[in-house]
Protein backbone atom coordinates (compact mmCIF):
# COMPACT_ATOMS: atom_id res chain seq x y z
CA UNK A 1 0.00 0.00 0.00
CA UNK A 2 1.59 3.70 -0.62
CA UNK A 3 1.66 6.15 1.28
CA UNK A 4 0.72 9.17 -0.23
CA UNK A 5 0.49 13.13 0.18
CA UNK A 6 0.59 16.00 -2.29
CA UNK A 7 2.38 19.34 -2.35
CA UNK A 8 4.54 21.69 -3.88
CA UNK A 9 8.04 20.65 -5.45
CA UNK A 10 10.65 23.37 -4.12
CA UNK A 11 13.05 24.58 -6.74
CA UNK A 12 16.62 23.27 -6.58
CA UNK A 13 18.40 26.81 -5.51
CA UNK A 14 15.93 27.36 -3.09
CA UNK A 15 16.77 23.82 -1.55
CA UNK A 16 20.39 24.90 -1.26
CA UNK A 17 19.68 27.83 0.72
CA UNK A 18 17.52 25.97 3.12
CA UNK A 19 20.51 23.37 3.34
CA UNK A 20 22.61 26.01 4.63
CA UNK A 21 20.71 26.12 7.73
CA UNK A 22 21.71 22.26 8.39
CA UNK A 23 24.01 21.75 11.74
CA UNK A 24 24.20 23.03 14.89
CA UNK A 25 21.44 21.56 16.93
CA UNK A 26 20.91 18.70 18.88
CA UNK A 27 19.11 16.09 18.45
CA UNK A 28 18.41 17.19 14.82
CA UNK A 29 17.67 14.70 12.04
CA UNK A 30 18.45 17.18 9.12
CA UNK A 31 16.15 16.29 6.24
CA UNK A 32 17.86 16.06 2.56
CA UNK A 33 17.37 19.08 0.34
CA UNK A 34 15.87 16.37 -2.54
CA UNK A 35 12.81 15.74 0.14
CA UNK A 36 11.88 19.26 0.84
CA UNK A 37 8.25 20.07 -0.10
CA UNK A 38 5.41 22.25 1.07
CA UNK A 39 2.73 19.54 1.55
CA UNK A 40 -0.71 20.39 0.81
CA UNK A 41 -3.00 17.15 1.77
CA UNK A 42 -1.65 14.19 3.61
CA UNK A 43 -3.66 11.45 1.91
CA UNK A 44 -1.82 8.52 4.36
CA UNK A 45 -2.11 4.64 3.54
CA UNK A 46 -4.00 3.79 0.62
CA UNK A 47 -4.56 1.10 -1.69
CA UNK A 48 -3.87 1.18 -5.53
CA UNK A 49 -7.59 1.00 -6.27
CA UNK A 50 -7.97 4.51 -4.17
CA UNK A 51 -4.76 6.06 -5.63
CA UNK A 52 -6.37 5.82 -9.52
CA UNK A 53 -9.19 7.27 -7.85
CA UNK A 54 -6.91 10.79 -6.60
CA UNK A 55 -5.38 10.64 -8.84
CA UNK A 56 -8.29 11.02 -11.59
CA UNK A 57 -9.56 13.52 -8.83
CA UNK A 58 -6.88 15.61 -9.09
CA UNK A 59 -6.40 15.89 -12.50
CA UNK A 60 -9.66 18.05 -12.53
CA UNK A 61 -7.94 21.04 -10.32
CA UNK A 62 -7.82 24.30 -11.58
CA UNK A 63 -5.79 26.63 -10.74
CA UNK A 64 -3.27 29.67 -11.53
CA UNK A 65 0.35 29.43 -10.26
CA UNK A 66 0.57 29.58 -6.63
CA UNK A 67 2.89 32.26 -5.42
CA UNK A 68 4.90 30.92 -2.26
CA UNK A 69 6.72 32.89 0.07
CA UNK A 70 9.00 31.62 2.89
CA UNK A 71 9.67 34.30 5.60
CA UNK A 72 11.46 32.37 8.12
CA UNK A 73 11.94 29.50 10.76
CA UNK A 74 9.17 27.79 12.97
CA UNK A 75 8.82 24.86 14.64
CA UNK A 76 5.99 22.37 15.87
CA UNK A 77 5.96 20.79 19.63
CA UNK A 78 5.64 23.52 22.14
CA UNK A 79 8.09 22.50 24.85
CA UNK A 80 8.61 19.78 23.27
CA UNK A 81 9.99 20.62 20.37
CA UNK A 82 8.98 18.02 17.34
CA UNK A 83 10.02 19.80 13.76
CA UNK A 84 12.16 22.70 12.57
CA UNK A 85 10.70 24.01 9.71
CA UNK A 86 10.43 27.02 7.30
CA UNK A 87 7.58 29.47 7.72
CA UNK A 88 5.43 29.46 4.06
CA UNK A 89 3.08 32.90 4.34
CA UNK A 90 -0.59 31.48 4.18
CA UNK A 91 -1.69 33.63 1.08
CA UNK A 92 -5.54 32.81 0.08
CA UNK A 93 -4.56 30.93 -2.96
CA UNK A 94 -2.56 28.50 -1.58
CA UNK A 95 -5.31 28.35 1.36
CA UNK A 96 -7.82 28.09 -0.98
CA UNK A 97 -6.00 25.32 -3.11
CA UNK A 98 -5.85 22.91 0.14
CA UNK A 99 -8.77 23.58 1.03
CA UNK A 100 -10.32 21.86 -2.37
CA UNK A 101 -8.01 19.08 -2.11
CA UNK A 102 -9.09 18.33 1.53
CA UNK A 103 -13.16 18.77 0.36
CA UNK A 104 -11.70 16.53 -3.23
CA UNK A 105 -10.34 13.95 -0.23
CA UNK A 106 -13.32 13.58 2.11
CA UNK A 107 -15.85 13.32 -0.98
CA UNK A 108 -14.08 9.85 -1.76
CA UNK A 109 -14.43 8.70 2.16
CA UNK A 110 -10.78 9.27 3.14
CA UNK A 111 -10.77 10.76 7.40
CA UNK A 112 -10.70 14.30 7.58
CA UNK A 113 -7.39 16.22 8.59
CA UNK A 114 -8.43 17.61 12.25
CA UNK A 115 -5.03 19.58 12.54
CA UNK A 116 -4.93 23.07 10.66
CA UNK A 117 -3.38 24.04 8.05
CA UNK A 118 -0.27 25.53 8.82
CA UNK A 119 2.14 25.23 5.23
CA UNK A 120 6.06 24.82 6.08
CA UNK A 121 8.73 22.67 4.73
CA UNK A 122 10.03 20.72 7.33
CA UNK A 123 13.96 20.94 7.71
CA UNK A 124 14.51 18.67 10.43
CA UNK A 125 12.70 16.26 12.92
CA UNK A 126 13.97 16.67 15.94
CA UNK A 127 14.06 14.64 19.22
CA UNK A 128 15.44 15.17 22.79
CA UNK A 129 16.20 18.71 21.51
CA UNK A 130 14.85 21.59 24.01
CA UNK A 131 13.16 24.39 23.54
CA UNK A 132 15.98 26.41 25.09
CA UNK A 133 18.11 24.97 22.46
CA UNK A 134 15.78 25.25 19.66
CA UNK A 135 15.11 29.16 20.90
CA UNK A 136 19.20 29.59 20.99
CA UNK A 137 19.32 27.71 17.18
CA UNK A 138 16.36 29.91 16.24
CA UNK A 139 18.22 33.43 17.01
CA UNK A 140 21.61 32.84 15.41
CA UNK A 141 19.72 30.74 12.23
CA UNK A 142 16.22 31.71 11.93
CA UNK A 143 16.97 35.21 10.39
CA UNK A 144 16.86 35.19 6.41
CA UNK A 145 15.90 37.22 3.80
CA UNK A 146 12.21 36.32 2.43
CA UNK A 147 12.26 34.22 -0.62
CA UNK A 148 9.40 33.44 -2.88
CA UNK A 149 8.82 31.26 -5.72
CA UNK A 150 5.63 30.33 -7.98
CA UNK A 151 4.48 27.08 -8.18
CA UNK A 152 3.16 26.07 -11.69
CA UNK A 153 1.99 22.57 -10.82
CA UNK A 154 1.59 20.80 -7.76
CA UNK A 155 2.84 16.77 -7.10
CA UNK A 156 1.42 13.20 -5.68
CA UNK A 157 4.57 12.41 -3.68
CA UNK A 158 4.85 8.61 -2.02
CA UNK A 159 6.86 7.71 0.64
CA UNK A 160 7.93 4.82 2.82
CA UNK A 161 6.05 4.19 6.12
CA UNK A 162 9.04 2.81 8.23
CA UNK A 163 11.63 5.78 6.62
CA UNK A 164 10.14 9.44 8.25
CA UNK A 165 11.28 12.13 6.21
CA UNK A 166 12.21 10.71 3.31
CA UNK A 167 13.38 9.50 0.44
CA UNK A 168 9.93 10.96 -1.19
CA UNK A 169 9.00 9.93 -4.65
CA UNK A 170 6.94 12.20 -6.97
CA UNK A 171 4.22 9.46 -8.63
CA UNK A 172 2.73 12.34 -10.75
CA UNK A 173 2.65 16.01 -11.44
CA UNK A 174 -0.23 18.32 -11.80
CA UNK A 175 0.07 21.42 -13.76
CA UNK A 176 -2.00 24.75 -13.31
CA UNK A 177 -3.47 26.84 -16.04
Amino acid sequence: MPRLFTGFEIPESLGFELSLKRGGLSGARWIEPSDYHVTLRFIGDIDHAMARDIDSLLMGVRSAPVEITLDGLMSFGGDKPRILAARVKPTSALLELQAEQERLMRRIGLVPELRKYTPHITLARLRGTTSAELARYMELSGLFATRSFMARRFAIYSSKDSVGGGPYVVEATYPFL
